[in-house]
């Protein structure tokens, strides 16, 4: 019995040893497949992802097209252009570098240029390297008819901008802009906007202030494909489609644009016609104007332009300013009137000189106007009459008006690059000058000298205040959005207070008698033919060299219509040298007469038998 039971007992051991065995064997089974799992398959997977991979390209979404306010033709579209690429892994190792060459000398470009973006290590993939953009639709056809001297070498088309006014009315420049590669800076700005590295943007103009609704969404094409690029799969691609960008209406008369072009002719300066009761922009010239076709690859234009001394890329109707001279008279007019200071009808005796603190002023007329009230020295711009009221009004009292009408301050046109302008004052002299505020300072003031600065704009838009009698708005140029395939409106610019005045409309009805009184007795009575009424105000800054001024012209009309009806008008001739032209009054009497009679320039010339402005016509 006792043996029977050690037997049993060892029996009993075994047994468990075996099983525990059997169960470290178990859990090192299930170890090594975790470790096969988890290490071993998680490397082959990688691999595996890393051969067979999804790929994309871009389907480029066209640009909006931009149309003038009639919605006729495009100013500006998008036309077919071609891209070269270069897929290296379909051409035989031995014959690359003689792709390369034979491609470079079609393509008119360096093979340095072709190496520098294919790079050796590159030579085994199947995927596209550009090389050439903008290529001819003949060189297109010459490679494809000659395709087995070219292995790998591919095409596509992505739109090209067609700037279709450049041959029409050039000045629109300035307005439209132009587009351009994105630089690092720029994408930085716009990444968390959607914008990519290798995009085209809007660089200047409408194009860059509304290139968020003019670029649209580009599409994608994804497909599966190996490490080196080469399809690998019977699956279709899978195509995201592009979407368009909306098309724009500006504001802009095509054909007030020219007018207002050609009147101007080849001088430096600006020209802007403004509806006064909605802020929208029928024309806004600015000479010289450049070409942006010049840019399409070929970007060492925009440094050319950039340095130029003439600068084309300048818009000067919101980018330059300018002492306003005379023009800034409506300011001294409207603060005498609105606070009397200096009673309307109290006159004052013009020699040709103001003598003040031991030193003589002369009037722009040095035999003197004689005596002159309110409304005769506003029409002559009498200098000795608005320094006698300046000096009485004070320095204070007059910058108060001219903030009034906005003056020195951004309009908030949509634009870029908005020049803000400048009023000085004490407060400013004695900061950056340490020194105070004098009399003389008060005369420079009081005929728009001195230290002010105004853009074209704002002359504009303080005529328009007086035109309101007391609102001004937000000059625009965008008139509606438009849904590029069935041409819905998507939205419409609503016009939007700039600014209210507390200056009461029959101080504003006195700016618009005494505004009149220039073109019926004033300095522009012998220049203004234009047999239907307006109401203007001259201005002729003087510039640092003798015998060189700038021209204002800065007028509204119809008068008698309602300002639903009127336009406003500005024209600013830059100083050149030689004989004094009055070129800013002559141009606006070519263009206001251009407009209210729906004449072209050639005919506006034969009606009113402009002999100065024959040159200009071809």
């Amino acid at each position: 019995m006792a043996l029977n039971g050690n037997v049993s007992s060892q029996t009993t051991k075994s047994r468990i040893i075996i099983l525990n065995a059997i169960i470290i064997l178990f859990f090192i089974i299930i170890l090594y497949n975790l470790f096969l799992l988890q290490v071993v398959n998680t490397l082959e997977y990688k691999k595996r992802a890393e051969v067979v991979t999804r790929r994309s390209t871009i389907i480029f979404a066209q640009r909006g097209k931009i149309y003038d306010r009639n919605y006729i033709i495009p100013l500006v579209n998008n036309e077919e252009a071609f891209v070269i690429d270069i897929i290296p892994g379909e051409i035989e190792n031995s014959k690359i570098d003689e792709v390369f060459i034979r491609i470079s000398n079609i393509l008119n470009i360096d093979v340095t240029d072709i190496l520098d973006k294919i790079d050796e290590k590159h030579y085994s993939l199947n995927e596209p390297f550009e090389i050439a953009n903008d290529v001819s639709k003949e060189t297109i056809f010459y490679i494809a008819e000659h395709i087995q001297d070219f292995p790998g070498v591919v095409w596509r088309s992505e739109p090209k901008r067609n700037y279709l006014f450049t041959n029409t009315v050039g000045s629109l420049s300035h307005i439209i802009g132009y587009i351009g590669n994105i630089s690092t800076d720029e994408f930085h700005e716009l990444l968390n906007k959607g914008y990519t590295d290798d995009d085209n943007i809007g660089k200047s103009g409408i194009e860059k202030y509304y290139d968020l609704i003019l670029r649209g969404e580009d599409g994608k094409r994804y497909r599966i494909a190996d490490i080196t690029g080469r399809k690998t799969s019977n699956i279709d691609d899978e195509i995201v489609p592009p979407v368009n960008g909306n098309d724009l209406i500006l504001t802009i008369d095509s054909n007030i644009q020219l007018l207002s072009e050609k009147a101007l002719g080849m001088r430096k300066g600006s020209v802007i016609v403004l509806k006064p009761s909605t802020g929208e922009i029928l024309a806004m010239v600015s000479y010289p104007w450049y070409d942006p076709e010049v840019f399409t690859g070929n970007p060492e234009k925009l440094d050319e332009l950039r340095t130029d001394p003439e600068s084309p890329l300048l818009n000067r109707a919101i980018q330059s300013s300018y002492p306003p001279a005379s023009v800034f008279k409506i300011v001294l007019t409207t603060a005498n009137v609105e606070d009397n200071v200096f009673p309307a009808d109290r006159t004052v005796y013009c020699s040709g000189s103001f003598y003040y603190a031991n030193k003589h002023f002369y009037c722009w007329k040095r035999y003197g106007h004689g005596y002159l009230a309110l409304r005769l020295g506003f029409a002559n711009s009498c200098n000795v009459y608005f320094w006698t009221i300046g000096l009485e009004l004070g320095a204070e009292r007059i910058l108060r008006f001219a903030n009034e009408y906005g003056l020195g301050r951004f309009t908030g046109i949509d634009l870029p690059q908005e020049r803000e302008g400048f009023l000085p004052s004490p407060g400013w002299k004695e900061n950056r000058y340490q020194m105070n505020w004098l009399g003389g300072d008060t005369l420079n003031l009081s005929i728009g000298q001195g230290w002010t600065l105004i853009t074209p704009i704002q002359i504009a838009n303080m005529v328009a205040m007086v035109v309101n009698k007391g609102t001004s708005y937000v000059p625009h140029l965008l008139k509606e959005v438009r849904d590029p395939e069935t041409g819905r409106i998507i939205s419409t610019t609503e016009r939007e207070i700039l600014s209210t005045s507390s200056i009461s409309k029959d101080t504003f009805e006195v700016v618009q008698e005494a505004m009149r009184s220039v073109v019926t007795s004033g300095t522009c009575r012998n220049i203004i033919s234009t047999p239907f009424e307006i109401a203007a105000k001259t201005g002729t800054g003087e510039v640092g060299v003798d015998g060189n001024y700038h021209s204002w012209f800065a007028a509204f009309g119809p008068y008698d219509a309602n300002p639903e009806d009127q336009i406003v008008l500005v024209v600013m001739v830059e100083a050149v040298p030689g004989d004094w032209e009055w070129w800013g009054p002559k141009a606006g009497n070519t263009i206001l007469h251009g407009i209210f009679t729906d004449q072209t320039f050639e005919e506006v010339v034969d009606d009113l038998n402009l002999w100065y402005m024959r040159e200009y016509i071809e």
